[in-house]
């Protein structure tokens, strides 16, 4: 089945390779309501594209629309600012713990975009591995089609050496071509989530990442790997299962963007118990930790979204069995932690592209963006669950997924 799938995706790959070439036509997508991703709602409007970009954005007119959309819900693609895009399971279903061939492992990578773009996502950021800068590159090039990809290519970690080490080793990632710095400055929650890093050591990533104007972004649980990271100009906060109030507030204050990874992960490591478990310290006692971890997160969410200020990000930290799932997040923050369902949206759009440093060309509906445009069937404002049913997705003027039966095309231009 797993072959099979791959095999259908690079199929579909292969059918929509000559349309990544150019789409120079006027293209005209019309729609009830339309989410500009800044926290606008525009109704009866229509975006119009021309090649890659948006041009206009118009009110009250649907006429020779190229796309009519009806009653779904268009908004910016949305964007994942943490995604393992290379985790998989192999031909027998199992966690891939050890890498394949390397053709193996950039088809298996390439499928994984591939599906989450579908899935509405147009960037991801990936930290990482060596190969995803074979697949951004490629997909940046036309090679294959999929999300915009930004990767950490690899991470650095209490083990990556004295402060003069880590700032070299900051600098070769930015010679090697990575898009942000991942740092793993706790400990799993397994083991509490302490501070692994020393602040010394953190203050010589993070400083010297912000001389090379580099981005960061810090795996941190525990509060004083978290105030530690913070403290040291970091500018990124991921997971933060056991953030108090304190440093929820401390993150406001500084500006620091926070991350956490509420409805993916761990549902998708319980969900695919089998095809992880016996392998490497997936074991019963992990998995108990990950059952422990649902009941944490949801009391951390609900602290995160009550503190004022604090701008949250969409990331899902999804691995294999993830992909394509990463609206579940959105869902989850809703639900659990009681955020405003524009508010999420805004999370997984402008809020992420500003994270990304992309804000001007990404993540908002407006006359010069990137023609990245997904639509829903539903409405997102009253049913989150919406954002799992993705109905159209265009990623830079290319149409990638129209759901027959909820839309039609006209032929227009």
């Amino acid at each position: 089945m797993r072959a099979m799938t791959l095999k259908v995706a690079l199929f579909a790959m292969l059918l929509t390779a000559p349309a990544l070439l150019a789409q120079n036509q006027t293209v005209r997508i019309h729609a009830a309501t339309v989410l500009d991703g800044t926290g606008k709602t525009l109704r009866n409007a229509t975006v119009v594209v021309q090649g890659s970009k948006i041009t206009s954005i118009e009110t009250g007119n649907a006429a020779n629309a190229t796309y009519e959309l009806g009653q779904l819900t268009v908004l910016p693609g949305m964007i994942d600012v943490h995604a393992h895009v290379g985790w998989h399971f192999d031909k027998d279903g199992r966690y891939a713990a050890r890498p394949g061939t390397p053709a193996q492992e950039i088809l298996y990578s390439a499928e994984n975009a591939y599906v989450t773009m579908l899935a509405g996502f147009t960037t991801i950021q990936s930290p990482g591995q060596a190969n995803d800068v074979d697949l951004r590159d490629g997909i940046a090039r036309g090679v294959f089609p999929g999300p915009r990809i930004l990767t950490s290519i690899r991470q650095i970690n209490e083990r990556s050496g004295t402060g003069d080490e880590l700032r070299q080793k900051v600098r070769q990632l930015k010679a090697d071509g990575a898009d942000v710095v991942k740092i793993f400055a706790s400990a799993s929650i397994r083991d509490g989530g302490k501070q692994t890093m020393t602040d010394e050591q953190l203050v010589a990533v993070c400083g010297e990442a912000n001389a090379q104007g580099m981005r960061t972004m810090v795996h941190a649980h525990s509060p004083e790997s978290i105030k530690a990271s913070v403290n040291a100009g970091c500018q990124q906060i991921e997971h933060g299962v056991f953030a108090t109030d304190e440093v929820l507030k401390l993150m406001a204050d500084k500006g620091v963007y926070f991350d956490p990874n509420v409805g993916v992960v761990l549902q998708n490591y319980l969900k695919n118990r089998d095809k992880y478990n016996g392998i490497g310290n997936y074991n019963d006692e992990g998995f108990a930790y990950m059952e422990k971890g649902l009941g944490l997160n949801k009391t951390m969410i609900q602290k995160a979204v009550a503190t004022p200020g604090l701008k949250m990000v969409m990331g899902t930290d999804a691995v294999a069995g993830a992909h394509g799932h990463n609206a579940d997040e959105l869902v989850e923050r809703v639900r659990q932690g009681g955020q405003k369902p524009m508010d999420a949206i805004i999370s997984a759009t402008s809020m992420a592209a500003k994270s990304l440093r992309l804000d001007k060309t990404i993540g908002t509906l407006a006359a010069g963006y990137d023609a990245d445009i997904v639509a829903l069937d539903g409405d997102p404002l009253t049913d989150i669950t919406a954002l799992t049913r993705v109905a159209f997705v265009m990623k830079g003027g290319t149409v990638y997924k129209f759901t027959a039966g909820t839309a039609r095309a006209t032929g227009a231009r």
